[in-house]
């Protein structure tokens, strides 16, 4: 028997979310600064930017180990577009 770690839909789902979260706060945070001037909260801001970092990292790397997988179906619609 083969082991495999895998991830369940609602689970791969709320991953993609938290790391779409986790994303848009990144940008937010990186863009805010170049408008903050107080050196205390620029700092402030740089570390939640690092940290942020290395959470979508650890993030991705749980996403990597345990892929989502979804049956394709059998018959596609047909594309609107060429």
């Amino acid at each position: 028997m083969i082991n495999e770690k895998r991830l369940a839909a609602h689970e791969a789902l709320d991953l993609h979310e938290i790391i779409n979260f986790k994303t848009l706060g990144l940008a937010k945070s990186k863009l805010m600064q170049g408008l903050v001037f107080d050196r205390e909260l620029r700092q402030l801001m740089e570390k939640d930017v690092q940290q942020t970092q290395q959470a979508i990292a650890q993030l991705q790397a749980v996403y990597a180990e345990s892929p989502f997988e979804a049956p394709v179906p059998e018959f596609r619609p047909t594309p609107i577009l060429n």
